[in-house]
This record gives C-alpha cells, structure tokens and sequence, in this order.
C-alpha cells in the first residue's frame, strides 16, 4: 500500500501527504497536470498519429500519416516509408530494431553499419499467397517473437522466418497483456493466442459487438476490457462482469478509444469525441483532460505511458506530453474569457482571479464525491479595469484596481477607497490597527470601522510619487520604491496624516542602478533586489551595500526581481519568470529548489508575479491565463537515471550539409575524407520534462579540455586534420548530476598523398627513381667518361697543336730572329755599304779637291785638260749605278717592298726621289746624303722640300719617321 501511494503522490502532486489520501484526491482534481502540446509545425509531419513507442535510448517513436516519425526531446525527424505509406503501427525491442507496419507492408528501421537508420522490410519472408493487401493495425515484441496483426491475419517473425495465423473471420484488434495475447474475431466474441492456434473464450460475448478497444491488467490477476459504446468488463479468467465506475457513461458518450494502465493502479482511456480520462482502481475518476483543459486535439488515437512516468499521446492532430508527475497541477484560460492574471487566491469557498479585465470569482469545492472541480469564472460586476492587488487581511478580501480599492463580499464589491492604482496593501508593524497601501499617487491609510471592517482613513499628506513596493522597518520608518526610479526613505507623524521626514535615494548613494529596485521584507530585514543582486541598507554610513552573504547563497537568483513569503522559513524568489523556493529553516543551511517549477519559466507576469499560501502546504500561482496549484508536502518523484546523451547526426558541411551519420552505435568507425573535413555534430539528451538541459563536450585529438557547459547541442569542427577522434559528450539537468560521457569516433582519411597506398606509390616510385637515376647515373658517367676521352683526345690533340704552334711559333722566331738578325745584318751590310759609298765619294771627293791643288814639279797647277780628265773618272766613281743597284738590292732585301708601297702610294715619284726616301729611311744626315747623292747641302734641302710636297706632309710631320713608317 505504501508503494502505491508512493506512486499516487507522484501522479498527482497536489496531496496533502501520504496519510490523508481522501484530502489528496480533492486536491489533485483541480486542475490538470502539465500538458505539452507539440503541434504538426512543430514536428513538420501528418496531423494524424496513429501508435506511440520510445527505444532503448529513450528516443520516443510515432506511426504517423506521412512515415515514421522520431524525436529525441531536441529535434524531430521524419523515415519516410516505401511509397510514403502511413505508418499505423510501431514499437520497439529495446535491441536497436523499430518495428513498423501499414497498408501490406512491414518490417523494421535500425541504424546500419554505418550509423545510418534505415529500413529493411519483412515482406519477402512472408509464404507465397498468405500476405493480405491489409493494413497492419498492431505490432508486439515478445522475446525474439513479434507479432504484426492485421484485420486479416496475425504474422509472427521469428528467426527470419514468418509463420500466419487467420481466422474464419476478420480481425478487430489484438492486445499484448503480461505474457498473454488476446485478439477479437468479428462477430464471434474474444479469442487468446496459444501456440499459434485461437481459443475462443467462453463468455466474452457479454462484451458486445461494438469492438474491445482495450485491455489492461487490473488486481489480482484480472483483466480490464474496455468497449467502444458498451463501457468497462473486468475478466477475471472465467467470467466477465460489468466494472460500475464514474467514467462508464462518459465512456460511452465519447467512444472509448484505446487505453494505458500507470503505476498498477490508474487506467487512462482516450476517446474519439472528448480526449482522456483517469480513473483510479476504485473506479472514481481522478482526472480528465481535453481539448478545453490543454489537448490539441479530443480525438486520442493512441496513448503510450513510458518509464518517467510521462504520458503520450498521438491525436488526430497532434502528439500531446502529459507530464504526470509534475509538481505542479494547471487551469488555464483557453477561452480567453479573463485575460492575463496579476493576482489570484481563495477565500471563503470561492477562488478569486484579478486580471486586466476585472475582478473574477468561481466556486471552490471540496466535495470528495464530485469528479472534478469544475471552474465556471463569472466577472464580479463593477470590477471591468486592471486588478493589481488581492490580499485577505483579517478575513477581509481587499482588491487594489486600477480606478478604486474595493472590500469584496462574495461577488459584491464594496468601495473603500476613490485613489486608482492599489498595487499594494499591508499591515503596518508598528501599529496593526492600520494598514498602508502603496498606490499611483502616493500612500493611503486604512483603519477598522466599529463593525471591524476595513474603510478609508486618510491619505499621507507630502507624498505624492508612485509608490509600487511598501514596507515598513523595525523603527517604524516607511521604505517606498518608484516603479521608474530610486527609493523614498520616510518617517510618517503619529496620527499617519503626514510625512514628516522623507530622504530619496539613487545610484549616488550606492544603489546599482536609479529604476526596477523592489524592496522586500526577507527574513524580518528589510532588502532591496536588483538585475545586479540584492542589496542592504547601512544605517551608519547612509548607503547601500551588496548583501552577498544572500546572493552567494542564491546562485543564480541573486538577481531576483521578486521575493514573496511562504511560510515562515521559506521564500519564493522569482528571476524574470525563474521560480524557486529558499527554504532556510534549518541553521546554517539554504536550501533552494528551482527544478520543480521550470515549467513556470516564461509563464508569469513579470514583476508582478503572485504566489498565495491556501493552507499550510498548498500553494495557488498566478501565471498569465490562469493558475497553477502547488503541493510543496508532495516530495520529489524519485530521481529516474538520465540516459546518456545520443549522437544524433554527423553532417558534413564542407560544401553543402550531407548527413553521413544518424546514430553513435555504429560498428563501423566513420571515415571522412581529407578534402570533406569540416563537420557537424549534433547531439541531444532524450529528456522531455520541462527543464534546464546543458551539455559539455570534448574532442579528442582535437581539444585540449571539456567545453563550458552550454546548452547549445550541436558543434561544428572545421580543417581536421587526419586522424583519430573521439566525440565525448555529457548532459546535466537543471545543474544537477551529469550523465556518463557519450562517445563517437571517427576518423579524418589523410589526404591521397599521404594514404598507404600513396606512400607504397611512393616507395615504388622511390626505387624506380633510384633505378632511374642510377641508370641515368651509369649513362652519365659513360657519357662523362666518353666526354672524358674525347675531351682528353682533344686536349692531346689541342696540345700537340699547341705544340706544334708553339714550335711553328719558336721556328717563326727563330726564323724571324733569324730574318731580324738577318736584316740587322743586312742592314749593317747596307749601312756599311752605304758608309763605304759615302766614304768612297767623300774620299773621291776630297781626292778632286786634293786633284785642284796640285802643282807639277813646276809648282804650277796641273794642266785644265788633265784635270778634266781625272774629274771625269772621279766623277764616274762617284756616280756608279752599280753602286746604287748594289744598295737597291740590298735595300729591298732588307726592306722588302718599301718602294712597292712607296710608289703605289705616290706614282709621281722619281727614281732619284726614291733614293732620297731609301737613304731618309736609313736615316742619313744631310751630310751623308749630300756626299753620297754627290751634291751640295743645299741640294740635299731642296730635295728634301720637293719630296715633302710630293708625299703631302704636313709641316709638322718628321719626313724620316713618315717613311720609316711605311
């Protein structure tokens, strides 16, 4: 009993405690529990949803109109069926296989070797003629036996093998219950399954022919039938009984459907016309949900209840989460009738709800015997206008709206005050006869009238500022925030009619910021919240100093913008939609719980957030279209171990996003090519409560640390380089634990030329290089020694030719040392010759003189005749062209050509013009020219003249050194 009890709390979070399960009941029957609503825009798939199954990994699976349709708690994504067929039927073997079924078709989708889910169908095992052109309805996993029926016939696989089982008849719908198969036979009545044969029980007709839509286990043993029109049978293995329950005709009216058992003790059955309903063993109906409580949709095609205790539901348009062991149970406005609430509570057997359109009241009952607590809001006449403010002082109802602040009676509305814009209202400390309310314009003072009912006593003269937040010190003095700006210290006279003191305060005095400073009375001290934290006012030093001994505590609500009383040791602290509750009844601890209320975040008025104690452990919250109860007796459903973070696509995205992976179970390691080393992975943690989901990872070869937790799930790296790598991936919720590291490995494929092969290539290529080169080597040195020779051969031969003109060269200078001595001799014989004929004609010369000069013996000179004659052969002597020829030729000998070039040059010379040049280039003096060319020194100059003008020298020019020259 204790277990089971144990479980109802869990389901319905809003029992007082485990002994005072009749309160509980009352209690849970308020409201729904949370309802998650995942639209077909969302999933992006058929509206229709026909089965619902989750997998090993907690991945939830759906039979959908337009495939297979997956989610992960992060992404959706849609396996289409061959032919796009509607997927009816689908579940799981807990093994990695996903059975599907549809119109002649069925089979199952698992990851490959690669990781990739695909489909393999079972089709082709089927015996020849026995697959019927039928749809297949329902599929089970027994062991390594699964069960696909159709209208037509049960198939059985088994070890690649499928076996049929048909009827005489057709088949309505088969049901898995324990270890037991049950199948209905049109017409004919309930049938079990043995050893793939039919036995018809006996009895069943009872049960009509309106179909059996479900069957679920019930206690000791038996069985729960539910019918399409004809209500609830229990079986109980010989005979089968109507089942007298709350539910029987709701269940007829609304067409049962389908149905789930939870925790052994709580029987849900989804409807066609009017969602679903929960009964408990007792046959009382705990709940009831439907498309006006928070469904998409009223027809319920399928249900599913999975391990954390969360209920799923495929609708006609739609897939619905209940979170049945939410801590929190709802009611919300669908209609819109209300609006958006700012405050809500219970007073006096009716709940309350201001919002901005009024002031709106329905009955609240807690009668045990009624189904449900059913709301029907009506607005309190007069009320139209924002409500700010409801608070119960002393058993009063007091509402602060936007025009007046009224005492409300029921549904009557008394008018205590004409001052619009109450946003709030409480006792003052120093003097509880009074309260002080905070209004648009100012503070207003209350007092008790002698019926003891609260009325307007005065307003508080020299205070005029908006005065949102209000608390009152131990000394009595008045603390006022200004919704926009600072914060108002004052101190009121005696009688309350007037401030007598009043300081502002801003940024200046060391408040983080001059606008959104609340002010809040934590723990009998007076603080003030900021976006930067919680702050204390320091009486000796006139300012405000950060109160960190709270925020450390806090985390990451040090930032709150509210904080609201939950008991005496306990508080509410809200962070711009964040929710948590502080619990500091216990010395020296802080305890503070927010993963409960996360499905609050967002859903809440902010900064005008409003949280109502009804009882000492129930609580009513205010959220945007309506309200949500909390039980804070109801302990936390036990801790249900996270499952480990899924790889769910590796996508390359070098050029364009290719999937090449879906899955972290894939036997074979993924290989990616050097030139396709950018990817993506992404990965998610299959938790579907509402929560704070963060993920860490770690690349392998690639990172040098864990990443900061984030709670983003998909990581890109880009430019890998070749090589081996491990994804570690790891999930915590709400800060809590995290999970064990995910692991997917991969491999970056080196580029080509860096693969085996390539370098086999390479070494092949290395030797046939070397080969090469060697060969060339050897050709080359052939070819060098070749050249050697040659060039050895031409070197000898150049040598020898260089000898030879070394030789040549020595022989021409000997031969020309020896014509050089030669003409050197020739030119002494020349100069000699030429000396002798000078010498000669000299001789002669003065032989003529001497010849002149002499006397006979007489003493008388020599007779004319006689020394003409004398003359004459002086004269020949001195004029002997053999003398001249013999100069000639040795001239030319020793000067050869001389005259060639001389008369080539000038034509006009004569023959005795050419001896004055061949004695001037022997170069003869004067002198010697005129002795030997036997004239006078003046002869010899004029020669010399006309010889100048007939080579045309220039004045300037040595006529020796010109024909030395030639």
């Amino acid at each position: 009993m204790k277990f089971t009890c144990r479980f109802l709390v869990i389901l319905f979070s809003l029992s007082f405690s485990l002994s005072s399960f009749l309160y509980a009941t009352d209690i849970k029957n308020i409201g729904i529990p949370y309802v998650q609503n995942y639209t077909k825009e969302i999933y992006k798939s058929g509206n229709q949803n026909w089965s619902v199954t989750k997998d090993k990994n907690g991945v939830m699976y759906y039979g959908n109109s337009e495939g297979l349709l997956a989610f992960d708690g992060k992404y959706w994504q849609l396996y289409s069926m061959p032919n796009n067929l509607i997927v009816r039927a689908v579940a799981s073997d807990n093994k990695g296989k996903i059975y599907v079924g549809g119109f002649g078709q069925f089979g199952y989708w698992s990851n490959n070797l690669k990781g990739v889910f695909s489909y393999t169908s079972l089709i082709h095992l089927v015996p020849k003629g026995l697959m019927d052109k039928d749809e297949i309805w329902k599929i089970y996993v027994d062991g390594n036996r699964i069960y696909f029926q159709s209208f037509g016939c049960i198939y059985i696989y088994e070890n690649n093998k499928i076996t049929t089982v048909k009827a005489t008849n057709h088949f309505l719908f088969m049901y898995k219950v324990g270890s037991r198969f049950f199948v209905e036979i049109l017409k004919e009545g309930l049938f079990e399954l043995k050893n793939n044969k039919l036995e018809f029980i006996k009895g069943s007709e009872v049960l009509g022919h309106t179909g059996i839509l479900s069957i679920l286990p019930y206690k000791n043993n038996s069985y729960l039938i539910g019918t399409g029109k004809n209500g609830l049978f229990i079986y109980d293995g010989e005979q089968f009984t109507p089942w007298i329950n709350q539910a029987n005709d709701f269940l007829k009216t609304y067409q049962l459907n389908n149905g789930v058992a939870m925790f052994n003790k709580y029987f849900i059955y989804g409807t066609i016309l009017n969602g679903i309903v929960i009964l408990n063993d007792e046959g009382k109906i705990v709940q009831r949900i439907n498309k006006a409580s928070g469904l998409q949709n009223n027809t319920v095609l399928s249900l599913y209840a999975d391990n954390e205790q969360n209920l799923w539901m495929g609708l006609d348009n739609g897939i619905d989460r209940v979170e049945i062991n939410s801590p929190l149970y709802f009611y919300f406005d669908k209609n819109g009738i209300f609006g958006t609430v700012y405050s809500s509570l219970i007073h006096d057997n009716k709940i309350y709800l201001g919002t901005n359109q009024g002031l709106f009241s329905s009955s609240w009952s807690m009668n045990n015997e009624n189904p449900f607590q059913s709301f029907d809001f009506k607005l309190i006449n007069g009320s139209q206008g924002q409500v700010w403010d409801l608070s119960v002082i002393d058993g009063q109802l007091l509402c602060g709206h936007n025009d007046k602040t009224y005492r409300v009676d029921g549904t009557q509305l008394i008018k205590i005050s004409d001052d619009g814009g109450g946003w709030t209202i409480k006792k003052l400390k120093t003097n509880p006869n009074f309260l002080i309310q905070g209004t648009y314009t100012g503070l207003i003072i209350y007092k008790k009238d002698n019926a003891g009912k609260w009325v307007f006593s005065n307003k508080v003269q020299g205070f005029n500022e908006p005065s949102r937040y209000v608390e009152q010190d131990d000394k009595g003095q008045i603390w006022v925030g200004h919704p926009y700006k600072g914060i108002y210290r004052l101190t009121l006279s005696d009688d309350l009619s007037k401030v007598t003191t009043s300081k502002y305060y801003d940024s200046h005095n060391g408040l983080p910021k001059d606008y959104q400073i609340n002010i809040f009375n934590f723990n009998n001290r007076i603080v003030f919240s900021s976006d930067l934290g919680i702050y204390n006012y320091d009486e000796l030093s006139d300012k405000f100093i950060r109160y960190d001994q709270l925020n450390n505590r806090l985390g990451s609500f040090y930032s709150a913008n509210n904080i609201i009383k939950a008991s005496d040791k306990k508080y509410w602290f809200i962070d711009h939609g964040r929710v948590a509750l502080a619990d500091i009844s216990q010395p020296g601890k802080f305890n503070i719980d927010s993963s409960r209320f996360n499905i609050l975040e967002g859903r809440m008025v902010n900064y005008y957030e409003n949280i109502n104690k009804i009882n000492n452990s129930i609580y009513l919250i205010s959220v945007d279209d309506g309200f949500a109860i909390y039980n804070s007796d109801v302990p936390p459903p036990e801790k249900i171990a996270l499952p480990p973070v899924l790889i769910r696509r590796v996508e390359n995205i070098t050029d364009t996003v290719l999937t090449v992976a879906e899955s972290n179970s894939a036997v074979e390691v993924l290989e990616i090519p050097y030139e396709q080393n950018n990817i993506s992975i992404t990965y998610s943690l299959p938790y579907y409560h509402q929560a704070n989901v963060q993920y860490q990872f770690f690349l392998e070869g690639y990172s040098r640390q864990w990443s900061g937790w984030t709670s983003q799930n998909r990581k890109e790296f880009t430019n890998l380089k070749p090589g081996e790598y491990r994804f570690l991936v790891k999930a915590r919720v709400n800060e809590g634990a995290s999970t064990t590291a995910s692991v997917y490995e991969f491999v970056v494929l080196p580029p080509w030329y860096s693969t085996i092969w390539a370098y086999l290539m390479y070494l092949v290529m290395s030797v046939l290089i070397v080969l090469y080169i060697r060969h060339l080597s050897h050709l080359r040195l052939l070819k060098q020694q070749e050249k050697m020779k040659h060039k050895l051969e031409l070197e000898k031969e150049e040598f020898l030719q260089q000898e030879m003109k070394a030789n040549e060269q020595r022989i021409i200078q000997l031969k020309t040392e020896q014509l050089e001595a030669d003409l050197a001799g020739k030119n002494r014989e020349l100069a000699n010759s030429t000396m002798n004929i000078v010498y000669k004609n000299e001789l002669l010369q003065k032989i003529s003189e001497e010849i002149i000069q002499l006397k006979d013996k007489d003493g008388k000179k020599l007779p004319a005749e006689q020394l003409r004659k004398i003359q004459t052969v002086i004269n020949e002597g001195m004029n002997d062209e053999r003398d001249w020829n013999l100069f000639e030729n040795s001239f030319n000998e020793a000067h050869e050509n001389f005259f060639k070039k001389l008369k080539a040059k000038h034509t006009d010379l004569s023959p005795n013009d050419l001896k004055l040049c061949a004695y001037l280039r022997m170069n003869m003096s004067s002198k010697e020219l005129a002795s030997i060319l036997n004239i006078t020194l003046r002869g010899v100059e004029i020669r010399r003249y006309r010889l100048r003008k007939k080579l045309n020298l220039e004045h300037d020019k040595n006529l020796a050194e010109f024909l030395m020259e030639l």
